[in-house]
């Protein structure tokens, strides 16, 4: 049976049907890009001390009342305490002078039984100061973040299935509505419970929309259109939205103006379904052929070519016999059926997972690469930028195989060397961080093309949905790994780049999927080759057998 792409070369690699849903599917991602990273801003700490009621103290006494503390070897006012407000009321009042007539070290301290006074010379508000989440209540910042992600694990997981059992483009849709809907409704949380639970539905349509979009233009585009896309059209539709983020929070800088503000986007979303078809591949994968040649006609059209009489002859066949035995379901246990499908799966769960958290650490320590956090987002934002073109270019031109293990390898040895850097240049510091995440951006672009060429149609969109949610564990932790440098300022940044390095000896074990037409069954798939050490085999000669040997799965099999 001829594959997809041959039967359907007469279209084309870029005509006007391709360049509608290239364009239409990276617009749908843009709003996934300051969607995803909202976190930075919303949920954002700013400076804040006790509050101190309007009470008669002198002037010498009011600025005195919250004790100093050193931070990172400089003198802050203190967070959580102050002094005892009925004991520096009575000593104002009978006119001693702090830090003259009273040892400031001495006096009794309490907590913010008044609440606090938080600093509005960067935010107006964010859900921080709305809600208390300091001191005793700190922990729900980072938790807050670790909500979304875990919405946006269980979008991945369901999603993939959903997609393969109903279709790429009703999923996509759906997960659109459920972003747009959600994020205005988090403005009218009342509490910080509400909020995390409207976040968490949230987070399940953020990812389970890009990577909807990614499967459906991989499937629909061929050739090196579906490498431009998969490397690097997806990936900065996701980056200009990241770089507007920054703008959206300099311009609306209380956290409820900024989500109204993103959330607007989404109301252009429903126009994009006259634009964008269902994947031809997975209509025929469910024996849907009549569809997919209505779908296939329609581009014909559009790109001015003839089409044959019947595009899909191999497959009205193969749709024939699927009618007269029961389909098979697949769903994520297929992914573990065959040693060959469990040892692929397990590999990129292990690289998806070091990339995620690599790149949510990274992006949610924006804040402390330079004063101004609007600014540090752009930075980071802006280094993914060429991070993508170079994916474009290592994914036409180098194998996928040998691309990923080098990058991984540049990310653990960019991170592992912030370490030996001195504090005088700490611009080097930044450089080695931007870096690493421009390693891990370009790593993650390469690996959902390399994950989706690996894997059959029956089982891209869940094999690929998996992958992703086993990396969203690795976005739902790297809240709290950022908190590891309490006890050693760079033990974060050696978490990460002895994860991205055992990621890329694990990688090794790959097969490659270079220059090769997308598998359609799992058959097929089967066959691709993957690396295994040097055996001794009785069919190969001595000279022979001095060097590595690649063999296919199923002789391997045999063998042993």
């Amino acid at each position: 049976m001829k594959n997809y792409d041959d039967t359907t070369a007469f279209l084309g690699q870029w005509g006007r049907f391709q360049q509608i849903v290239f364009f239409m599917l990276c617009a749908s991602i843009f709003p996934n890009g300051f969607g995803a990273l909202s976190v930075v801003f919303v949920t954002d700490i700013p400076r804040h001390h006790c509050l101190v009621p309007e009470v008669n103290l002198t002037q010498d006494w009011h600025n005195a009342i919250i004790p100093l503390e050193v931070v990172n070897g400089k003198q802050e006012l203190s967070r959580c305490s102050r002094y005892r407000l009925d004991v520096v009321r009575n000593l104002s009042a009978q006119g001693f002078i702090p830090g003259r007539d009273v040892n400031l070290t001495d006096l009794e301290q309490e907590g913010c039984v008044d609440g606090w006074s938080y600093s509005t010379n960067i935010y107006q508000s964010t859900i921080v100061s709305e809600f208390d989440l300091v001191c005793s209540e700190q922990w729900k910042q980072p938790f807050t973040s670790t909500v979304f992600f875990l919405g946006v694990l269980f979008g991945s997981f369901f999603s993939g299935q959903l997609s393969d059992r109903f279709g790429r483009k009703p999923v996509l849709f759906l997960t659109m509505a459920v972003q747009t809907i959600f994020t205005f409704a988090e403005i009218f949380s009342p509490s910080w419970t509400v909020f995390s639970i409207l976040f968490f539905i949230n987070g399940l349509g953020q990812c389970s929309n890009y990577v909807s979009a990614f499967v459906l233009g991989t499937e629909i585009l061929t050739g090196d259109v579906r490498v431009l896309f998969s490397s690097m059209g997806v990936g900065l539709g996701f980056v200009f939205g990241y770089m507007m983020l920054p703008l959206f929070a300099y311009c609306f800088r209380a956290w409820k103006s900024l989500l109204l503000a993103l959330s607007v986007p989404g109301l252009l979303y429903p126009t994009l379904w006259w634009f964008i078809p269902e994947s031809p591949r997975w209509l025929l994968s469910q024996g849907r052929v009549e569809e997919a040649e209505a779908i296939v006609r329609k581009a014909a059209t559009k790109n001015k070519v003839e089409a044959p009489r019947v595009i899909f002859e191999d497959y009205s066949a193969h749709a024939d016999e699927t009618k007269k035995h029961p389909k098979e379901h697949y769903n994520v246990f297929s992914l573990l059926r065959t040693r060959n499908l469990r040892n692929t799966t397990v590999i990129l769960c292990l690289v998806w997972f070091a990339l995620s958290i690599g790149y949510f650490a990274l992006s949610l320590n924006t804040s402390r690469l330079h004063a101004d956090p609007y600014i540090s987002c752009f930075i980071s934002a802006a280094v993914e930028v060429p991070a993508y073109i170079s994916s474009w270019l290592v994914m036409r031109y180098l194998p996928r195989r040998l691309s990923a293990i080098c990058i991984l390898l540049l990310v653990g040895g960019s991170l592992y060397f912030i370490q030996l850097v001195p504090q005088s240049l700490s611009n080097l510091s930044v450089a080695l961080e931007m870096l690493g995440k421009f390693g891990i951006t370009t790593g993650t672009a390469l690996m959902f093309a390399y994950t989706a060429e690996l894997y059959p149609t029956v089982l891209r969109n869940t094999a690929t949905g998996t992958c992703t949610t086993v990396s969203r564990v690795g976005s739902c932790i790297s809240p709290f790994l950022l908190q590891l440098s309490i006890y050693f300022k760079y033990l974060p940044y050696i978490t990460l780049g002895t994860l991205a390095v055992v990621s890329a000896f694990a990688t090794l074990f790959l097969p490659e999927s270079f220059g090769r037409p997308l598998p359609e069954t799992i058959q097929q798939m089967h066959k691709r080759e993957r690396w295994v050490p040097s055996i001794k085999c009785p069919f190969i000669t001595r000279k022979e057998h001095s060097k590595p040997v690649v063999l296919l799965e199923s002789q391997l099999l045999q063998l042993t």
